[in-house]
């Protein structure tokens, strides 16, 4: 398994896929929700720029049901993107409650079932799994509550993904610099 990280726009999307090209076969796993017109658009355009010989699944929750060992050893799975599915799981796990009233406990809890899936799956799977995720422990600490906890729990899950790894890429300004 191969994580991709690195800030908001740094590229690390494109050395993922860099990565996924050197496959003759690519499975894309999207992990993004069209919520408006603009997000609509944002997918639009990433499925456009994608080639269009690689199979695409949306999915972000029991991700056992895509990557498992039914996968080819010959071809690359790559998720985009990790800090996406933790903010769906948060959502999801939240429910239609007020932010004011969330349990974050509980919300990391359901974020780690399925990061705990994830894992599983990718132990399992013989193809050559790269998952991208934000690297959000850089910046200042966030202003409010919400986001507070969401960089916690993604800070979290990535280094928890980084220590399973078996290559860490950190991509800053579109150079990808291998860590692990």
């Amino acid at each position: 398994m191969k994580l991709v990280t690195g800030g908001a726009r740094s590229g690390k999307s494109r050395h993922a896929e860099q990565l996924a090209a050197n496959f003759e076969r690519v499975l894309y796993i999207a992990t993004s929700k069209i919520f408006d017109v603009e997000m609509a658009q944002r997918i639009a355009h990433h499925r456009d720029s994608r080639p269009a010989h690689w199979r695409t699944v949306e999915q972000y929750r029991e991700l056992n049901a895509v990557i498992n060992e039914r996968n080819c050893a010959q071809e690359a799975v790559l998720l985009e993107c990790i800090t996406t599915l933790i903010t769906n799981v948060m959502y999801d796990a939240a429910g239609e409650k007020p932010e004011e009233e969330w349990d974050f406990e509980l919300i990391e809890e359901a974020v780690a079932r399925q990061i705990d899936i994830l894992l599983a799956a990718c132990k399992a799977c013989p193809a050559e799994v790269i998952l991208v995720t934000n690297e959000v422990g850089m910046g200042i600490v966030p202003e409010n509550r919400l986001a507070r906890h969401f960089r916690d729990i993604a800070g979290r899950v990535n280094q928890r993904l980084a220590q399973c790894a078996d290559e860490v890429w950190l991509v800053v300004s579109g150079i990808g610099v291998k860590i692990k």
